[in-house]
């Protein structure tokens, strides 16, 4: 049987952070992000990954990322550009739109469909998603025969920022299945309330340990043709609003109220920090350097 994949979301444009998360350094010795998800996905079983890139950073994503992992990771690469999977008239108009951003983090990940042939973890290149995550999925991931699906969520409050606003999946989770997974653009924490912000204006107050989608998922493969379908008709419906995406959690909540598969909701004690904003850089390079200096990682991370 094989290792499960971990596929990495590292196409993204980081346009509130104001440059390519996925390559900026955070560790001691260059060490970026992603870096400690494969350390620990290695940890959990996983046996490769999957990083999906655009065509215009793969030189820098090769020098930065991957000189460091050669001979210590097995890995393919997968690129997400506008026009990848897209008709060619659809791909045509939106250009003419004025469109420039490819499509969301489920256009992502069946731009590596082909690739994927396991068991697979999707999750993001700009997230740290902690020891503890990695070995309950990669165990999950590993159960012969699989059929179900799984997320692992965090508290809330602990994933806010500071500096402004985040998107964030807000799970209903019973019996330790996930029943759906509502995506809030716009939640914030101001005089003590934790609140999402809808286009309209309206103010939805939000329990501090709300369970939430920090996009890290698992799958079976056989969910990828249904992935397919539901890309197709977010296409068919979304195409001309210029900056309009095809989110995983909308992907995985449609997954669910369709039946095509149940989501296991994978509870740990592993903390999760990021780096929406630029200047949330500082906390996580001192949490990354405090996990260091407790030996949870080595330094350098490839010996």
């Amino acid at each position: 049987m094989k290792g499960p994949i971990l596929v990495v979301l590292a196409a993204g444009v980081g346009s509130r952070y104001g440059g390519l998360k996925q390559m900026d350094k955070f560790g001691k010795n260059g060490e970026v992000l992603l870096d400690y998800s494969v350390f620990d996905a290695l940890r959990g079983g996983f046996e490769k990954a999957v990083f999906i890139i655009r065509h215009d950073i793969e030189k820098d994503f090769r020098e930065i990322v991957l000189a460091r992992m050669e001979g210590k990771v097995k890995y393919e690469l997968a690129f997400q550009e506008l026009d990848t999977l897209i008709p060619q008239a659809v791909y045509a108009e939106a250009k003419k739109l004025g469109r420039t951003k490819p499509w969301g983090t489920a256009h992502a990940l069946l731009c590596a469909a082909d690739k994927l042939d396991a068991p697979f973890a999707v999750l993001n290149a700009d997230d740290f998603y902690g020891q503890e995550a990695f070995a309950a999925i990669g165990k999950f991931l590993s159960e012969p025969d699989l059929k179900d699906s799984a997320i692992v969520p965090y508290r809330l409050e602990p994933t806010l920022s500071p500096q402004g606003t985040v998107a964030r999946g807000v799970c209903e989770i019973k019996d330790d299945y996930l029943v759906s997974v509502e995506e809030l653009l716009a939640i914030e924490k101001k005089n003590g309330e934790i609140f999402n912000t809808a286009s309209d204006g309206t103010r939805q107050i939000l329990p501090a340990d709300s369970w939430v989608s920090m996009n890290f998922w698992g799958f079976p493969v056989s969910v990828i043709p249904h992935f397919r379908k539901y890309f197709e008709d977010f296409i068919a419906l979304s195409a001309r609003e210029l900056k309009s995406e095809c989110y995983l959690p909308k992907a995985a909540d449609w997954l669910i109220k369709k039946g095509f598969t149940r989501i296991r909701a994978l509870k740990t004690a592993s903390e999760w920090f990021g780096v929406t904003y630029k200047e949330d850089r500082d906390a996580a390079v001192k949490r990354l350097n405090e996990l260091t200096a407790q030996g949870v990682y080595p330094s350098p991370l490839w010996k």
